[in-house]
């Protein structure tokens, strides 16, 4: 009896149509993988597409046109294009030329408004006796505004304030705080530096957060110092936040002082504390010389960019040394 054959029969053609159909089902992921890895590279700038807008919209475009209007004239000559007349007479203006100095003095000292809330957050970070309690008076000076930080130092630095009364009284006589010129520009930037150092010390503070404690650990098992250990070891490591706080101090410095300067002295005494942003407020707002304002906020901008410039090379320069 003859058997019948229960083998599958393969039917001409079928291999081949599986693998197409393999084929376009590998394309397929590959393709759908592409299309993922595209979005993943563009999702970035999407989310940041609002902030670039809106920074070009309300930053870029207005100092453009700023630029743009140093470059033309004032009363008879609004809108007239004068060249770098502005500019010139930015130069030959003995204010304008003072404001300059002061912004070399503020360089100096930046130093200084970057070194006294970096000491007192190593401190809080060491847990000193207190540091709890130091941590939020140190902050305090921050969310007071310049008008009242003004009015209190101008109550306590005047000729007859608390402040000369005690010199008095321990033999080193009164000083002419505001009214000296050249002691009422150190005044001032004082307490600029005591009001605004609160916000440098919670970017400290937040820098300390990633340093690697094991790295003082050892310091201090090898017998170094407090001085060593600031010096080698935790100026190093927040090299990039010392960036920080310098770029940012320095732009608060030249661009923040406005209220200070207003209440305490007025640009005074005899212009001698005059800076870029009160001298652009006197131009714009009193002498109705907006173009010629114009042109000091253009030259304001120009030393900010090369200042940080230059802080930010010189800081890494050191790091890399250390």
């Amino acid at each position: 009896m003859p058997t019948r054959n229960t083998s599958p029969t393969v039917r001409p053609g079928a291999p081949g149509r599986a693998v197409e159909g393999g084929d376009k089902r590998e394309r397929a992921r590959h393709g759908a993988a592409r299309r993922r890895g595209r979005s993943e590279r563009f999702a970035p700038y999407v989310l940041i597409a609002p902030a670039v807008l809106i920074i070009v919209a309300l930053r870029l475009y207005p100092l453009v046109l700023g630029v743009n209007f140093s470059f033309t004239g004032d009363g008879e000559a609004n809108g007239t294009a004068v060249g770098f007349a502005n500019y010139l007479d930015l130069l030959d203006d003995p204010l304008f030329q003072t404001a300059l100095a002061n912004v070399g003095l503020l360089v100096l000292l930046l130093p200084v408004a970057v070194a006294i809330p970096g000491l007192l957050a190593t401190f809080i970070y060491l847990k000193v006796p207190g540091h709890r309690f130091f941590r939020s008076v140190y902050f305090f000076p921050a969310v007071l505004s310049p008008v009242i930080v003004g009015a209190i130092f101008n109550l306590m630095l005047a000729f007859d304030g608390p402040l000369n009364e005690f010199l008095g009284a321990v033999g080193l006589g009164p000083v002419d705080w505001l009214g000296d010129p050249g002691v009422a520009k150190f005044a001032v930037v004082g307490v600029q530096i005591w009001a605004t150092f609160g916000m440098a010390l919670v970017v400290f503070l937040a820098g300390f957060a990633t340093l690697d404690s094991s790295l003082l650990d050892a310091a201090r098992v090898d017998g170094a110092s407090l001085r060593q250990s600031i010096w080698h070891v935790i100026i190093p490591s927040l090299s990039q936040t010392i960036q920080f706080v310098f770029v940012t101090t320095m732009i608060g410095m030249l661009t923040s002082m406005f209220g200070l300067l207003y209440v305490m002295t007025s640009g005074g005494p005899e212009g001698s504390t005059y800076l870029p942003e009160y001298y652009i407020w006197i131009q714009q707002g009193q002498m109705n010389r907006p173009a010629l304002a114009s042109a000091a906020s253009t030259v304001l901008f120009l030393i900010m960019l090369v200042v940080g410039l230059l802080q930010i090379s010189v800081l890494r320069r050191a790091g890399r040394e250390d």
